[in-house]
């Protein structure tokens, strides 16, 4: 009988090193989840990310075709800001400079600052979507009860593929900190 119960707490002892073990080993898959995700993101090219610096001007356009591009607006909730783009789609030629803005109002009492984050749909046209001039760069202040023109200056690579015909940049507004902001 004294056997039979240390051979049992050999066996539960092992059972739960490779549990202890299997727990390690999915906290570490799931710590790595996202640095994986964007390796396939950028080897494959759908993750709808732009580029987060500013590009130069395209040098050519292609006016035997158009693109439309539409914008989308979303905000964290909890921000307190209303957040829309000035104008709901645009047709470009692929290559042309176009300006339009998106319109930032800080609803709340107090000062605060967001960042907005933007994203490509189809994924495969993010790479083709050039930034010129983007308040997406740099956090936005904007005092309480203030509104404020944030513009975007961007082209559509002449290089995209025949296929894509439309495109929505979207852009998620979330709170940066809050801090006093001086206007």
């Amino acid at each position: 009988m004294r056997e039979s119960n240390e051979q049992d707490n050999k066996n539960t002892s092992r059972s739960a090193m490779k549990l202890a073990g299997m727990a390690v080993l999915m906290f570490g898959f799931a710590f790595a989840l996202v640095p994986l995700y964007d390796v396939f993101c950028d080897i494959t090219g759908i993750n709808g990310k732009t580029d987060d610096v500013a590009a130069q001007e395209s040098q050519q356009v292609d006016f035997s075709r158009t693109v439309t591009v539409e914008f989308v607006a979303y905000i964290n909730p909890g921000l307190g800001w209303d957040f829309v783009p000035e104008m709901k789609r645009i047709s470009v030629h692929p290559g042309e400079t176009r300006t339009i803005a998106y319109r930032a109002t800080n609803n709340t009492l107090t000062d605060s600052i967001g960042q907005a984050v933007p994203s490509v749909s189809p994924g495969l046209a993010a790479q083709y979507l050039n930034k010129i001039e983007c308040f997406c760069f740099n956090r936005q202040p904007l005092a309480a009860g203030k509104d404020a023109e944030l513009p975007l200056v961007f082209y559509v690579d002449p290089a995209i593929p025949d296929d894509i015909n439309t495109l929505t940049l979207a852009y998620t507004l979330f709170s940066a900190k809050t801090e006093p902001v001086t206007q």
